[in-house]
């Protein structure tokens, strides 16, 4: 493999920044809202739950997107993905929405990021949402090593298992305790500079 070109593949909530459901559930109070894809798996039982939340609640898009200005990235993501731009091209990979993320992505440095959509009415409430495609983030992976990359994946959480599973390397980066031991596979990191460790040799760095 040497010589081909080198690309990582990352998630975004929980790998570069807060959970946003999280935040929005300490705003609200809404404890069901905390749920995310390290408690359930289904992404499509998990957004129906929390759409159903919103609904109830008459908490719509501009409400989240408050709170989400409020939010930074994790503490030394930022250097990371510095330290990451020396050695490799990167991409996000997430579950997220678009309408979410760009807060976000102003403050990392505008990387590249494949993502999803939200359907809204015009009041801002969320109707519905549309992802990419589905096991986009597997699909996308292989995507990348038809073209010839070796590529690495990281991720936290059920989402990212595929990814991670197809990817030359993948690492786990504070995954929940049950995560962890359903994939013991992955070797498992808990601060940027363990990632770097883990990645170097691979990278040649």
């Amino acid at each position: 493999m040497a010589g081909r070109s080198k690309l990582l593949a990352m998630d975004l909530e929980g790998v570069l920044v807060p959970e946003v459901w999280i935040a929005f559930a300490e705003k609200t109070g809404i404890k069901e809202l905390r749920l995310t894809t390290r408690d359930i798996s289904d992404y499509d039982v998990l957004m129906k739950h929390r759409l159903a939340i919103l609904k109830e609640n008459s908490l719509r898009l501009p409400d989240i997107q408050t709170v989400i200005e409020t939010m930074e990235p994790l503490s030394g993501a930022v250097e990371y993905l510095n330290w990451l731009r020396e050695r490799c091209q990167f991409v996000i990979l997430s579950d997220t929405f678009y309408e979410f993320a760009a807060p976000f992505m102003r403050k990392l440095g505008y990387p590249t990021l494949l993502c999803n959509s939200l359907v809204t009415d015009e009041q801002g409430n969320i109707l519905d949402y549309r992802m990419r495609m589905p096991d986009g983030k597997r699909h996308a992976v292989l995507a990348f090593k038809q073209l010839n990359f070796d590529v690495f994946a990281m991720g936290d959480s059920y989402n990212d298992t595929a990814m991670l599973s197809e990817a030359e390397l993948g690492i786990l980066f504070r995954p929940s305790e049950k995560v962890r031991q359903e994939f013991p596979q992955f070797p498992v990191a808990s601060e940027y500079d363990e990632v770097e460790k883990i990645l170097a040799p691979a990278l040649n760095a």
